[in-house]
């Protein structure tokens, strides 16, 4: 058992029907258990507690056993000096306070319904998958769909913050901001720290002032991606490397290391060369990209505006120097969707948020429940558990729900885990 059982009981008030009492034989009544404290100090505080008919306000402190409060050092502790009640599960040792008066103690196991503590150790100590593996079908599916709306707007303001973090590195400027955030997509996730240094090292500005020019476009972005730094046996390439260097004096450029581009295990449309020619071809054909994903309002209308063609050079390679088949290198509607979930939602829910127009605020979750559920690993395995995510905002859902709740173990945390350990009882499968 760990602590945060003894939180849970406090917080909830989960104790048995009836009077309770300190171990001293005086009446308790809960009139607020206070405010959850997650740094240094008193687990609870301002807590309001009626002791044998005296209002007590004050912190309160937790722990297994009351000879923790010596373990941990609290008697040294000037924080730990205003503490109301001390809340155990065992009370094996009597704690004295500076001014020399004994601090009452509230014994929980004695009033604790023992299935609550049944469930909760069922589900802590399972080893599956998620801890609730072999209980979660038990999950009331109106908790498990407010918890997923709660889980995905948790998501977005956890990605906001990076965003606002860039903005302000970007001296507010919102083009520039998503122009970064929208290259380190266009790298997918394993080419997304080179296309982020990519979008960094190449001002958009720059780029901005050559938008009319396919060409330059490619020898921009190309050349400070450190991939034209060879002697090639084609026309375009070699174009590409001229123009390049002619750019990179002019506007005082360095290029990255080539070497930081990842092809391993790739497919060839993924391949860096042609995920930046998609770049360069959708910074040619739009004009006022950001503003116009703030204002669209279906997905209908981005899938439109991603219909991106690479220039010629790239429908019979997907290399320099090395022909191929060939093929169709338009941004495929996954790729898109890719986007849509991890750049344009984010994007337009911080800055609805950041710009007080709740309205975009509000059409970023609805883009989001407009595309299809991610398929990755984690989402596999969900769906082993028989959750089935309807749509990308449930899959972005449930992808916060593992990394932030099942993987720590944050069950008492968790809408699921608090109902299901609320639940009488939970069965085994």
């Amino acid at each position: 058992m760990k602590e945060d059982f003894i939180h849970f009981l406090w917080k909830y008030r989960l104790f048995k029907r009836g009077v309770l009492k300190t171990t001293g034989g005086k009446v308790i009544e809960i009139i607020h258990p206070g405010d959850g404290n997650t740094n240094s100090g008193p687990d609870f505080s301002a807590a309001r507690v009626k002791i044998d008919g005296t209002l007590w306000a004050g912190n309160v402190e937790m722990h297994l056993q009351s000879s923790d409060w010596f373990r941990h050092g609290h008697q040294h502790d000037d924080a730990y000096q205003n503490i109301i009640l001390h809340v155990v599960f065992k009370h094996d040792k009597e704690i004295i306070d500076s001014q020399g008066q004994q601090v009452p103690v509230f014994e929980v196991a004695d009033f604790t319904d023992h299935y609550l503590a049944e469930n909760y150790e069922k589900i802590i100590r399972s080893k599956t998958w998620v801890p609730c593996a072999n209980y979660i079908q038990e999950t009331d599916d109106f908790i498990m769909m407010n918890w997923l709306s709660r889980l995905l707007v948790d998501r977005l303001e956890r990605k906001s913050e990076e965003i606002i973090s860039f903005l302000d590195y970007f001296e507010h400027n919102w083009e520039k901001t998503f122009y970064y955030f929208l290259a380190r997509n266009f790298g997918f996730k394993v080419n997304s720290s080179p296309f982020g240094l990519l979008a960094q090292k190449t001002p958009y500005m720059i780029l901005s002032k050559h938008k009319n020019d396919l060409t330059q476009l490619e020898a921009l972005l190309f050349g400070q991606a450190g991939l034209l730094a060879h002697n090639f046996k084609d026309a375009y390439p070699e174009l590409l490397k001229k123009e390049y260097q002619f750019l990179k004096h002019k506007y005082s450029l360095e290029p990255l290391d080539g070497s930081l581009w990842k092809l391993g295990r790739l497919r060839p449309s993924n391949f860096p060369t042609i995920r930046i020619a998609q770049f360069a071809r959708l910074i040619h054909k739009s004009s006022g990209l950001f503003s116009k994903l703030m204002h669209i309002a279906t997905v209908e209308e981005i899938y439109k505006l991603f219909n991106i063609q690479c220039s010629p050079y790239w429908s019979d390679h997907f290399k320099f120097d090395v022909l191929s088949k060939n093929s169709n290198k338009n941004l495929g509607k996954s790729a898109v969707d890719n986007i849509i979930i991890n750049t344009i939602v984010p994007m337009k829910f911080v800055y609805g948020r950041e710009n007080m127009k709740p309205g975009i605020k509000d059409e970023s979750l609805l883009l989001i429940s407009r595309v299809q559920a991610e398929v990755n690993n984690v989402i596999k395995y969900w769906r082993m558990l028989n959750i089935h995510p309807q749509n990308a905002s449930e899959s972005q859902a449930l992808l916060e729900l593992k990394k932030n709740y099942c993987t720590p173990r944050k069950c008492l945390r968790c809408a699921i885990g608090l109902h299901l350990i609320r639940s009488k009882p939970v069965n085994d499968s």
